[in-house]
C-alpha cells in the first residue's frame, strides 16, 4: 500500500486563480526598483566626491611610509 501511495501522480493546483500574481507584487517589483534607482544615483553620487588618490599632498620628510599602522605602544628597540 506505500508503495501505492508514492506511486501517485502529484495533485497539481489548478483553477481560475493558479498562477496568477496578485497586484500587491507589481508594486512590491516597482518599490524595489525605485529604491535600486535612488541607491544607485546616490552611490554615484560619493564615488564621485571622493579624490583621485588618498596620498597625502604635501608629506613630511619624517613621515614614515605606513603613517596609520598603529604599533601598540611598543617603541622600537626595546623587545622581551
Amino acid at each position: 500500500m506505500p508503495a501505492l501511495i508514492i506511486a501517485q501522480d502529484a495533485v497539481v493546483p489548478t483553477g481560475p486563480e493558479f498562477g496568477k500574481a496578485s497586484p500587491i507584487g507589481l508594486v512590491v517589483i516597482l518599490v524595489l526598483m525605485a529604491s535600486m534607482v535612488f541607491l544607485l544615483r546616490s552611490m554615484n553620487k560619493h564615488l564621485r566626491r571622493l579624490p583621485e588618490t588618498f596620498e597625502p599632498e604635501n608629506p613630511e620628510p619624517d613621515q614614515e611610509a605606513d603613517e596609520g599602522t598603529d604599533r601598540g605602544g611598543i617603541q622600537s628597540g626595546q623587545g622581551s
